[in-house]
This record gives structure tokens, sequence and C-alpha cells, in this order.
């Protein structure tokens, strides 16, 4: 496991794109909203993510509880979208999905280097 600031930098350089993006792009958000929004969601699940996984670190059990802590996140990430966007469009979920996956991917990916 790498140092707190460090996932969170990587998880922002990953997230904040593919959201601020497909928002803009997909949901014709404006670019600082879908920027904010971004930034918004991450730091809202980030902190509470890192503090519940880090006891089960190191344990057999981590991948499982890994996934299943990611999917909470998307659910959060997705649920704040629609609130903040004032949206009930359940691609939202999927937007959330893709963008949790690019970066846990990155963060394996980062782990293995």
């Amino acid at each position: 496991m790498f140092p707190y600031p460090a996932a969170l930098a990587l998880t922002l350089a990953v997230e904040i794109p593919v959201y601020a993006v497909a928002l803009h792009s997909g949901w014709l958000v404006r670019p600082r909203t879908a920027l904010w929004c971004a930034l918004g969601v991450n730091l809202v699940t980030h902190p509470l993510l890192w503090w519940l996984l880090g006891p089960w670190t190191g344990r057999s059990a981590y991948p499982l509880i890994m996934l299943f802590a990611e999917v909470a996140v998307c659910a959060a990430e997705a649920a704040l979208l629609a609130w903040w966007l004032r949206r009930r469009d359940p691609l939202l979920a999927v937007l959330a999905v893709l963008a949790n996956a690019a970066s846990v991917t990155a963060g394996l990916i980062y782990a293995s280097a």
C-alpha cells in the first residue's frame, strides 16, 4: 500500500478527467461544474474508503472487501452526482463505475511497478 497523498493524487489524476469530460460532453454540464463535481465526489468518498480499507490491507479477504467497497463508492458517487446535478439518470452509475475502474486499474499498475 502506498501513502495516502499519493493514492489521492493518483485517483484525482485519473478520475477528474474521466468525470469532467463525460459530464461535459454526455450531460452537457458546464466545464467548471463538471470539474467541481469530479473533485467533490472524490473528496467525499476517497478518505472514507481509505480509512475503511486500511485495517484489511494484507489480509486474504482484502480483494473481496475492496470489491464491495468500490461498489459502494460507485453507488455513492453516482448518487452525489444525481443530487448535485438534479438528474435521475442511471447512466451516472455507469460513469462512476468507469471512473473508479480506471483509477483502481491505475493504482494496481502503480503498486506493481
